[in-house]
């Protein structure tokens, strides 16, 4: 059976027909049934094959046999987020002939696009998706269910939360053995405010992760349900900042920046939320410091510290106007819709454009919103144009919105 691959794969490279490889040994018929698997042959013959394609036919059996156990020691290194391994193992695996003629070119495919996803690389992540879409029932079922896996996280990297929810959801935990779905499914409940679904999926997500003893995502696991806690009171709101702190030593002792830098967005966001403008811009910064700049996660952190500083009063008028338009600059460059949107409603705030922002909040950034079903996004925006029509006399509109939000809620 692998033999009759490998002999086709390298005749075909060499440019060979089955007549010349054949020539001196055996009938290109013969050829032909050995390359499908459809005749017996003897070990002489593939001798002589092997030798006039220069190939150790042993040798490359083996590295046929063993492309789906490196496959899985890919994933698992995708999985636990170790960066420099699985950029190794994508080198290697890149450059292994033998894929594409083994049964395991779509594990390896979608594990791809998978390793783009994690590289802010969604663009490329599609084109790979795009291979299977219309016949994704056709694959193997844990490529069919890892196929939902790739295309729910390409939808969180989108924005695009409630359909991330739809696909990860559909994934048949039998039939794939991966449970770190979990954590993107309760990243994508985070994203659209549901606090108690997002905490129960992080949590199964933590009891995973502790089992394959992955430190790192563990933080990230921690970290998800710590900011699902809304404490009221001042006590489990310094309780919430010391296990902020725990996480933050945590990414030091794994040497782990980029997460730490997550942990500073969302700790500074706890501040954003209670007024404390000042220390909210000052997590921000830190958290943009030990971020790559051309990416969408910068881009965050830089919405919230523009924010934060607009509302605290914190930066000259022309220095606030002049970051919000470079972060609009960049946003635009890495074609990040979504940030695009926030940064153009806050370079209208800081320019005082009232009628204009507003104007463009109802027409443009909240029907986007609510495509993306970024529900904190989308109950500040109608909370704020709903008093803001009220406040110029804009009766219509103020019931318009009220309108709206009741059936967007009854879909």
């Amino acid at each position: 059976m692998y033999e009759g691959k490998i002999i086709k794969f390298y005749r075909e490279k060499s440019q060979l027909t089955q007549e010349q490889l054949g020539r001196g040994i055996c009938s290109d018929t013969h050829i032909s049934k050995i390359e499908r698997g459809s005749t017996e042959y003897s070990p002489e013959i593939i001798t002589f094959l092997s030798k006039r394609l220069q190939i150790d036919i042993s040798l490359e059996a083996i590295r046929l046999k063993n492309i789906r156990t490196r496959l899985h020691h890919w994933h698992d290194v995708i999985i636990e987020q170790l960066f420099e391994e699985m950029a190794v193992s994508y080198e290697e695996l890149e450059q292994e002939p033998l894929i594409q003629l083994s049964d395991y070119q779509p594990l390896y495919n979608l594990l791809k696009a998978r390793y783009y996803l994690m590289h802010n690389q969604a663009d490329k992540a599609y084109k790979v998706i795009k291979l299977y879409q219309k016949d994704v029932q056709q694959l193997p079922p844990y490529e069919s269910n890892l196929f939902k896996h790739v295309m729910g996280m390409y939808y969180l990297a989108k924005q695009e939360y409630l359909k991330a929810i739809d696909t990860l959801t559909a994934i048949v935990h039998e039939d794939y053995n991966n449970p770190e779905y979990y954590y993107h499914l309760a990243s994508a409940y985070h994203a659209i405010q549901s606090p108690v679904m997002a905490y129960f999926y992080a949590e199964k997500s933590l009891t995973f992760f502790k089992g394959i003893n992955s430190f790192l995502r563990i933080i990230d696991a921690e970290m998800l349900m710590l900011i699902q806690v809304k404490d009221e009171k001042s006590r489990d709101f310094k309780e919430n900042i010391r296990r902020f702190e725990k996480l933050i030593q945590s990414c030091d002792i794994c040497q782990a920046p980029a997460r730490k830098a997550r942990v500073l967005h969302n700790l500074a966001y706890e501040y954003l939320r209670r007024e404390n403008f000042e220390l909210a811009s000052k997590y921000y910064q830190q958290s943009m410091q030990l971020k790559e700049k051309k990416t969408g996660a910068y881009l965050l952190s830089l919405e919230g510290y523009i924010r934060s500083c607009i509302h605290g009063n914190l930066l000259p008028h022309n220095e606030l106007v002049q970051i919000t338009k470079d972060g609009l600059a960049l946003a635009k460059k890495l074609k990040e819709i979504f940030y695009m949107h926030l940064l153009n409603l806050l370079l209208l705030l800081t320019q005082q454009k009232e009628h204009e922002y507003h104007t463009y909040l109802n027409d443009v950034a909240l029907p986007k919103f609510r495509e993306s079903g970024n529900t904190y996004l989308i109950q500040s925006s109608e909370k704020e144009l709903f008093t803001y029509y009220l406040k110029t006399n804009q009766s219509d509109k103020a019931l318009e919105i009220a309108s709206d939000v009741m059936m967007y809620k009854m879909k």
